[in-house]
């Protein structure tokens, strides 16, 4: 005999309870297995020359910057390492002489910025031409 006449069938439902188990287990088991490769940064070697060295032209600025970030125009410091006084003390080394050539001689533990700034000191000060200097290799 059928004493459930009356009631109707019950749908079967979908239990997420262990298919979020299974699905937590696949991704720690991803995570485990995964292997990660590390990027710290660009490794960047700076040039060397292989040329021999020219002759110092008279219309040249040397400018080097030391591993502290201090910088020196034709080998004397300046007193402050901002890009307004770096383009002052260019303007000064370069007195009447039209269009000179910036030569930046920067320390390899020198920081980036430092650099940028004698850039935009050279930009500021009118002065379009820039080369850098480079060691010859031993």
């Amino acid at each position: 005999m059928n004493f459930q006449r009356g009631r109707g069938r019950e749908e079967p439902e979908i239990n997420l309870i262990p298919m979020i188990d299974v699905l937590l287990v696949i991704i720690i088991f991803l995570m485990l297995t995964t292997t990660y490769s590390k990027f710290s940064g660009l490794e960047i070697n700076l040039p060397t020359a292989e040329a021999g060295k020219q002759a110092e032209q008279p219309n040249e600025i040397d400018v080097a910057v030391t591993p502290n970030g201090q910088v020196l125009i034709n080998k004397s410091p300046l007193a402050a390492s901002d890009v307004r006084s770096i383009a002052d003390g260019l303007k000064r080394a370069a007195g009447t002489r039209p269009d000179p050539i910036i030569v930046i001689n920067a320390d390899a533990k020198a920081t980036h910025q430092s650099v940028v700034d004698i850039m935009q000191a050279a930009q500021q000060a009118g002065y379009p031409h820039i080369s850098f200097a480079t060691q010859s290799p031993n």
